[in-house]
């Protein structure tokens, strides 16, 4: 623990750089989003006690706490803006498929069969006329593990 109060005596910003490393460590491997900005403010925060190294350690954790609610507001902000919520999420797979062309690879029989899209075989519905194995449909939506398509 002396070394610990001694590094920071001497060169404050080492703590500080520490504590941004660890946190952005743990955000890689968590992916969560949510301690990116803490770290970044801890490295502004060791940039700002290599500078200005006589500050103390409680302007430097007010700076810190500052930061990073100003830069996790920020961010939802301009998240919002850059990927809007009507957006479909580019990880939800079924959303994606909405639409996507696909081959009837079971001929449909009473509205349904099932159609091959994104590299795997889906149930299918579809309303009105029913087209062979082989044709292309294009997916409307999904719902559940069913996809409702329609004819080209």
């Amino acid at each position: 623990m002396d070394f610990i109060q001694n590094l920071y005596a001497t060169q404050p910003f080492w703590i500080w750089l520490v504590i941004g490393v660890v946190l952005l460590g743990i955000e890689a491997a968590a992916s969560t989003e949510w301690l990116l900005w803490p770290a970044v403010s801890a490295g502004v925060v060791a940039l700002i006690s290599a500078l200005f190294p006589t500050l103390g350690l409680g302007v430097e954790a007010g700076v810190f706490a500052t930061l990073t609610v100003i830069a996790t507001l920020a961010s939802r902000t301009l998240i919002k803006r850059v990927n809007p919520a009507e957006e479909p999420d580019i990880n939800d797979r079924d959303l994606r498929l909405v639409g996507e062309r696909a081959r009837v690879v079971e001929a449909f029989v009473d509205g349904r069969g099932r159609v091959f899209v994104s590299g795997s075989e889906w149930p299918a519905e579809i309303e009105g006329a029913a087209p062979l194995a082989g044709e292309s449909v294009v997916v409307e939506s999904v719902s559940g593990p069913r996809l409702r398509v329609r004819a080209i």
